[in-house]
């Protein structure tokens, strides 16, 4: 290490700085839209995982089991390579060679599923650790089921698993980095690139390590803060200082 020739300024030269800006941008895209699909739908399946109904109790079960149990790598060569082949022609034709940057959507749902699987149990335990009595106080002072989960169970479900959550967020920022292996240019895979036309390899790997690390530690410092204000009053938050 110490007879290697280290050459910072290439990363502030076009095209590469470029290359960086833009890969970084492809990652936190990536990472925001997967959120948004996950969060929302995480929280339907772990919701239906703590219902009185079996057959939305069964919907969920098989949904995280089967997202959550098979290799992300796996997924994202499944989603990429072999559902395209079994859509109708027109629609396999279309997400191959006609839909804008298949390989960038294609990293967003995958991402986006298999988060929502995470999600989901994070949901279904914050849900389950609160005291049954509450539900049922809920219930005989006249509240239907569904005001129940709104107006009692999930406020308090969702300040318990704030830790976890930021947790899972952090997980499809980090592994983002795997869109790679089809083809998206994201901040992993635009290092790789410079590596290669420069062999600024220790340089172009330290500035990706370093943006990760930025990121990371900005949302565990936003968190921390949203964590101690939503904070229940006589309860110590889960990742509590």
């Amino acid at each position: 290490m110490g007879a290697y020739n280290w050459n910072w300024p290439i990363l502030l030269k076009e095209p590469y700085f470029g290359w960086i800006v833009s890969g970084f941008g492809n990652t936190c895209l990536i990472a925001v839209i997967a959120w948004a699909i996950a969060f929302p739908l995480g929280s339907a399946v772990g919701l239906a995982r703590t219902t009185e109904l079996p057959w939305l109790r069964l919907i969920g079960t098989a949904y995280v089991e089967l997202f959550r149990n098979i290799p992300l790598l796996a997924q994202m060569f499944v989603w990429y390579y072999v559902v395209p082949e079994l859509l109708p022609n027109d629609w396999s034709q279309w997400v191959k060679r006609d839909m804008p940057y298949p390989q960038f959507y294609t990293a967003v749902l995958c991402l986006g599923l298999y988060t929502a699987s995470r999600v989901a149990e994070q949901v279904r335990s914050g849900i389950e650790a609160i005291p049954r009595g509450q539900r049922h106080a809920g219930l005989a002072m006249g509240l239907t089921p569904g005001q129940v989960y709104r107006y009692i169970l999930l406020p308090v479900g969702y300040r318990t698993i704030i830790p976890p959550l930021t947790s899972d967020f952090l997980g499809v920022f980090k592994n983002s980095s795997l869109a790679l292996t089809i083809g998206v240019l994201e901040l992993t895979s635009q290092a790789r690139q410079i590596e290669e036309y420069t062999f600024a390899a220790f340089e172009a790997f330290a500035t990706a390590t370093v943006l990760y690390c930025m990121v990371t530690g900005l949302v565990i410092l936003i968190m921390r803060q949203v964590e101690r204000r939503t904070r229940i009053a006589g309860t110590i938050a889960l990742g509590a200082s």
